[in-house]
């Protein structure tokens, strides 16, 4: 799909998992002209919401790294059972058998949650159903155990990956948390994204030239049937962005 699209690089940054990424490298040496980046999206704890941190070109073999991230795709595990419960008593009635066959390989999450939703009637999209039940402050809505920022960057440092903060434009006193993530490690933030307005791409890219960070970008596709969302290459980001991620994983050394 992203070669049809003319794609020049493309990293599938799957949450809390690696499992897809062997497989995209041995279907990318079919695709020559397309550059395939290791990658993972870790969810992290801050007070009152959470922060997503990218990790790209990680060693996504480390021993390290691979164990605190089962260690969380077991609390998604749990996280999403006790959401399927609370969504029964709210007369919502789905299936964790069927929320694992959305997931498959990957990670389970709330988007998987979400879908199976959608899929027995109850909300019109997965969008409706955060809205309704599965959001921060829904009904349904269950905590789990997550690492903080500046664990997860170092985490991704040590394991030879480049840390980009993910989505900032979400987050209050972004650049509070940029100025302290930088300090161990961060070397990005996601500039180019799905939904946001120019003013906002306008003042994250200064953010980051303020800090010396690469402005990177994705869509965020997660792949889902019957979800309103951008699709693969939906998002364009300067190919100067890529070139300096690129640039930075060849001079990186691991920790």
């Amino acid at each position: 799909l992203a070669s049809d699209l003319g794609l020049e690089a493309i990293s599938i940054t799957d949450h809390d998992s690696v499992d897809g990424i062997a497989p995209a490298l041995l279907a990318a040496q079919e695709f020559p002209r397309l550059r395939v980046i290791p990658g993972v999206e870790v969810s992290t704890d801050v007070p009152h919401g959470e922060v997503h941190v990218l990790g790209y070109f990680i060693d996504y073999r480390d021993s390290e790294f691979l164990a605190v991230l089962e260690r969380l795709r077991n609390s998604r595990k749990v996280r999403a059972q006790k959401m399927i419960d609370k969504l029964a008593d709210l007369g919502v009635r789905i299936e964790w058998e069927r929320v694992q066959e959305i997931a498959g390989s990957g990670s389970v999450g709330r988007p998987h949650v979400a879908q199976a939703v959608l899929e027995r009637g109850y909300v019109l999209s997965p969008k409706e159903a955060f809205a309704k039940y599965i959001g921060r402050n829904g009904p349904a809505y269950v905590e789990r155990e997550k690492q903080t920022p500046e664990q997860v960057v170092e985490l991704i440092v040590k394991a030879g990956g480049l840390p980009v903060l993910a989505h900032p434009g979400d987050l209050n006193d972004a650049e509070e948390l940029v100025a302290r993530l930088q300090k161990v490690g961060l070397v990005g933030i996601e500039v180019y994204y799905n939904d946001y307005a120019d003013r906002l791409v306008k003042n994250l890219a200064s953010l980051a030239s303020k800090y010396g960070l690469v402005a990177s970008g994705g869509s965020d596709y997660h792949g889902l049937e019957n979800t309103i969302e951008t699709p693969v290459g939906g998002v364009t980001i300067p190919p100067e962005c890529i070139e300096r991620l690129f640039a930075l994983a060849d001079q990186r050394t691991p920790a």
